[in-house]
């Protein structure tokens, strides 16, 4: 999931299809956003996103974050925390969180694509397996 903070404020949480993986040095991941979804608009109009790696025990954040429309009420679910260097909102008890720098973004059809790069990486101690979306459904990996 990925979720930011605009420049006006504006916090926004998003669940995404894919993450990928660019480069070790400098450590750095994409993500691909529709134009038409107001978390376009956020990670435009800011300088850093987080990338959110959900478990299996927060799905209903992840279908929260799916849903179309929902503005703040994304962050009635789940166990958010603003971080205190980048007043980004990530969700605290994830496995893993990737605290990112924008350095680049590519308009390619109907989406964008954001580059950032991996600034700190915060660590949950709990041993839940990672939540995946495929086939048109949820599975524990």
């Amino acid at each position: 999931m990925i979720s930011g903070l605009s420049h006006e404020g504006e916090r926004g949480a998003m669940t995404a299809s894919s993450v990928t993986s660019i480069s070790d040095q400098p450590p750095s991941l994409l993500v691909c956003v529709n134009q038409a979804a107001r978390m376009d608009y956020i990670l435009r109009h800011s300088d850093h996103f987080c990338i959110n790696i959900l478990s299996s025990l927060q799905q209903e954040l992840s279908q929260v974050c799916a849903t179309p429309d929902l503005g703040e009420e994304r962050f009635e679910v789940g166990q958010w925390h603003q971080h205190e260097a980048r007043g980004l909102h990530y969700v605290k008890d994830a496995p893993a969180v990737f605290l990112c720098e924008k350095q680049q973004q590519i308009t390619h059809g109907t989406h964008t694509i954001y580059i950032g790069n991996i600034e700190e990486v915060l660590v949950s101690n709990e041993k839940n397996p990672a939540l995946v979306y495929a086939d048109g459904r949820y599975h524990h990996v």
